[in-house]
């Protein structure tokens, strides 16, 4: 994110001497441009002007030759005759290994104390056999530049020297904090000295004074170099290039250096100086918002044609890394397109670039569409400078200006010559008026101001407003994200201030609180989670099935998503089971032997998809579109599932463990059942991705409402869960639908004793524990209390093809006590209908 130097924003905003970036910070924080970070000085501590006074050299074992110099620093100076190394002369004794100095020139000294960049701490310490009190700088030392070869003679650089002593940090631009601001996608403007100095002086009142006004920017020419714009493919509609400028200088020196303010400015916005030419576009765009390349002019084979790229086509931009283009990409090309120069609006290549021989420059100063630059910046992940300000939208007005500016600048500092010649392919539209009721500003914010002062803060942000029964406002040119009326309601609050919004908290309409669905989902939630189980909450985006269901199944139907969060999970869910046992996996995986997590939410199943009516904005849709968008919403009906792997509970020195098992995925569904009064009884069934010998169907009445039991071992192996881990999932909207109307949880308690029967029935292997105990409780009908299996056995006694299963009956009157007679009854009535329904047999 950009960063504020303050001393360069007072060019051209009227800020306050003495302005803290704190300060800075509040005053731009209040119109929307949030404080990233404020960043210390670079350097700490005492570095000062320093005079030479002597200069010994001396050379040591390792071959080195160092210089033992006495400097004076002023008022840090140590006495004659005391110190650590005594001398005549009233100065700091230093040892400095570079040699581009003598006596008598002026040197920057970091005494002790003080900290330069990268934390490095300067001290008093021997070395070559001398005290060296305090270190003689270089650039690079002071994350100035790269030179690390020579110090830094001031005598050099400035005309005016400070007296020895004297503070060097504000004569290198070193001592003052800088703000690091948060430009939002819609404030692309503020990617420039000219648009937070326009933002700061909304904030506080103080003048504005717009760089780009007052340049004198030349028309056009006939001989202006050729640009051809050839975009035979515009993403949404939008040619990829709507204006380019080209200027072209003559004669500029290569070997001029950037002035040493161009050079604080572009290190203290970020960026490394690099060479006049670069620096100055740099410059420029940081000072304005406009991106800028420099071509060099006799490498350049014209035209310049704009096209986006060909299938198969690469490219090698600056950074050496050669990219394969995609069709979207606009290019810059030349020799009738056949050779790139660059993505348009993002990075250029090595070419044409600007070298150390270079004289004759050809500037380009372009507005490219925001789209394309996104796409291919985010394509080819090159998160340029350029990319990052036309991705959020360029001033199409400012390509002349910076143009103007650059030729300028190169003149100036270059000693170049301005070509007559100028270039401008303009295609740019005027931005359309906004027709705009200023009763929304209180309707949408709640700001009781006069119409006078709602189109002064308008015109204050460079709108032209003309009045009438509705107002024509016309947005400025580099306000692209102004486009309805909300957009100048929320500039106005900005403007005025949101603090000044009234705070009404509106009365607070009676509740009928939670649905009774609503409560029912809350309570299976409660009760699972009082049972044992972990509620999780999981993400309800899937990849490729790995639970084996078959196309033919309806939770193999997907919804899959436009814009996926993760390319390797494009689908919505159509189950619970597929992304809850994906926690579980990443719970196991991270060593946990006991995993026992539940889950409640919503499955998406998608309906046939059909083209529906795109309503158009600013009016409610018709009844009969918003019937066909209906119809197409996909059905979310809501679902628990759960999944089981590892030991109940750890095993005590009197007893062991037992791991979860199928039944126990069962007893849970019976929990749900319980808690909202559906009795779910288990069928024995096959379901992926369950085990086909240990799987159950559940069913409230006839309708089936979920599946329990063991997963199959190779949907185990698959994921990566323990082997015979257990599931289960049930739909909860199907399972509510099955609750009577004007149905309560509520049972009466009986206070009389109940009376307990135990029968032992042998069955054949194809009936079911489930099917002997609902015979069970349908015959002892409503004295029924409980019903539990509590023993099955196989073996000596029990025929080939049966097995033996022992039920306990619990049954209770509500009335009275039930006599002998009462129990014979039920008893008879059991044994029979079990051998009716199900062949059982009473075992002796």
């Amino acid at each position: 994110m950009p960063y504020v130097p303050i001393d360069w924003l007072r060019e051209h905003v009227d800020v306050p001497a003495g302005t803290t970036a704190e300060e800075l910070a509040a005053a731009l924080v209040a119109v929307g441009l949030e404080e990233e970070e404020i960043h210390p000085p670079s350097v700490s501590g005492p570095l000062v002007v320093g005079k030479v006074l002597t200069c010994e050299k001396e050379t040591h074992k390792n071959g080195k030759t160092v210089n033992y110099c006495r400097v004076d620093v002023g008022e840090h100076n140590v006495a004659p005759g005391t110190g650590k190394e005594p001398s005549e002369l009233e100065s700091r004794g230093i040892i400095c290994g570079a040699h581009n100095f003598g006596v008598g020139d002026y040197v920057v000294v970091s005494l002790p104390g003080t900290t330069l960049p990268g934390g490095f701490e300067i001290g008093a310490r021997k070395t070559y056999g001398h005290w060296s009190d305090g270190m003689i700088c270089s650039d690079k030392e002071l994350g100035l530049g790269d030179d690390h070869d020579g110090i830094i003679v001031l005598n050099e650089r400035f005309e005016d020297i400070p007296e020895p002593g004297t503070s060097a940090l504000e004569l290198l631009g070193l001592g003052g904090e800088l703000l690091e601001i948060n430009v939002t996608p819609d404030r692309g403007y503020c990617f420039s000295m000219r648009g937070v100095a326009r933002e700061y002086g909304h904030s506080t009142g103080a003048t504005f004074n717009d760089p780009a006004l007052g340049v004198d920017v030349p028309e056009a020419t006939a001989d202006g170099y050729e640009v051809r714009i050839e975009d035979a493919a515009p993403i949404h509609g939008s040619v990829g290039c709507d204006r380019f400028v080209t200027r072209i200088v003559r004669g500029v020196d290569p070997t001029k250096p950037s002035p040493k303010w161009m050079k604080d400015r572009l290190t203290a916005a970020g960026m490394r100086p690099i060479s006049l030419a670069v620096d100055i576009t740099n410059y420029v765009m940081l000072d304005l918002g406009q991106p800028l390349h420099a071509y060099d002019l006799d490498k350049m084979n014209g035209p310049i044609v704009v096209r986006r790229a060909k299938a198969g086509e690469s490219f090698e931009t600056l950074d050496d890394i050669t990219r394969k283009l995609d069709p979207e990409d606009l290019l810059i090309t030349d020799s009738e397109g056949a050779r790139v120069l660059g993505l348009a609006g993002v990075m250029g290549g090595a070419d044409t670039e600007v070298s150390e021989s270079t004289t004759d420059l050809l500037i380009e100063a372009a507005h490219f569409d925001q789209v394309s630059v996104a796409r291919t910046a985010r394509r080819h992940k090159i998160p340029s400078e350029a990319a990052k300000r036309f991705e959020r939208g360029v001033d199409p007005e400012l390509p002349p200006v910076a143009a103007q500016r650059v030729v300028d600048l190169l003149v100036e500092f270059g000693g170049g010559t301005a070509d007559p010649a100028v270039g401008d392919v303009n295609n740019t539209t005027a931005p359309e008026p906004i027709s705009f009721d200023p009763a929304q500003v209180a309707g949408l914010a709640g700001l009781d101001l006069s119409d006078d002062r709602i189109a002064e803060v308008l015109e204050a942000i460079g709108c032209t407003v003309e009045r009438g029964d509705r107002w024509q406002v016309t947005p400025a040119t580099w306000r692209p994200d102004l486009s309805g009326g909300a957009d100048l309601v929320e500039e106005v609050a900005r403007i005025v201030g949101y603090d000044k919004i009234p705070s009404i908290v509106p009365t607070a309409p009676v509740g009928s609180g939670l649905t009774a669905d609503q409560s029912r989902r809350r309570a299976i939630a409660r009760s699972l989670a009082e049972h044992g189980l972990l509620e999780v909450l999981s993400f309800p985006f899937t990849g490729a099935d790995r639970l084996g269901i078959a196309e033919g199944d309806s939770r193999f139907k997907r919804l899959k998503l436009a814009n996926p969060l993760a390319d390797d999970a494009p689908y919505l869910r159509s189950n619970l089971l597929s992304t809850l046992l994906d926690t579980a996996v990443r719970n196991v995986s991270r060593g946990l032997e006991r995993v026992a997590i539940m889950e409640l939410g919503t499955v998406v199943l998608p309906k046939e998809l059909k083209e529906t009516p795109l309503p158009a904005v600013g009016a409610r849709p018709s009844d009969a579109d918003l019937e066909a968008i209906a119809a197409v919403v996909p059905d979310q009906p809501w679902h628990v599932a759960g999944v089981l792997s590892g030991p109940v509970s750890e095993g005590a020195a009197l007893g062991s463990s037992r791991s979860y098992d199928w039944a126990d995925a069962i007893e849970f569904t019976t929990i749900v059942g319980d808690t909202v009064g559906v009795p779910l009884t288990p069928v024995k069934t096959e379901y992926v991705p369950f085990h086909p010998g240990r799987c159950a169907e559940l069913r409230a009445g006839d309708i089936v409402v979920g599946h329990a039991g063991e997963l199959h071992p190779d949907v185990c192996a698959e994921l990566g869960l323990p082997a015979r881990t257990c599931a289960f999932e049930i739909d909860i909207d199907a399972l509510l639908a099955q609750i009577p109307d004007g149905a309560h949880l509520v049972s009466h308690v009986s206070t009389f004793p109940p009376a307990k029967e135990d029968f032992a029935f042998v069955v054949k292997d194809s009936v079911t524990a489930a099917e002997v105990e609902q015979v069970v409780r349908q015959a002892a009908k409503e004295l029924t209390e409980q019903v539990r299996t509590f023993d099955i056995y196989r073996g000596a006694g029990i025929p080939e093809g049966h097995y033996s299963i022992a039920v306990a009956l619990r049954i209770r009157a509500q009335d009275r006590t039930l006599t002998a007679e009462d129990i014979n009854q039920v008893r008879n009535r059991v044994i029979k209908s079990a051998k009716a329904r199900i062949g059982a047999e009473l075992r002796s």
